[in-house]
């Protein structure tokens, strides 16, 4: 059971889809993992492709998801003519 490379967070699953797996953390931290990379080397992977910080990977993140709401297909929606009004849910609820 591989370990989250930023908090150390167990794995919770692991999901395959179209022939790519991706590794799911307690944290909710989601890396795509080749599956051909033997079992006792995906920690290391882990560390060698997002470090242990996670400040670029979580950096590209926000950048992509940025990008996404601003000129994406995210900012195409909340732009249009007949966007719904924003609603405010109250924490907690």
């Amino acid at each position: 059971m591989a370990r989250c490379p930023f908090c150390g967070a167990a794995e919770t699953d692991r999901v395959s889809v179209e022939g790519l797996r991706y590794i799911v953390f307690a944290c909710m931290f989601t890396p795509q993992v080749n599956p051909s990379i033997p079992e006792e080397q995906i920690e290391g992977h882990l560390r060698a492709t997002y470090g242990t910080t996670g400040d670029v990977y979580f950096r590209r993140q926000c950048d992509l998801m940025h990008l996404f709401v601003t000129k994406g297909a995210g900012g195409r929606v909340l732009t249009r003519a007949d966007a719904p009004e924003p609603t405010t849910v109250p924490p907690g609820a």
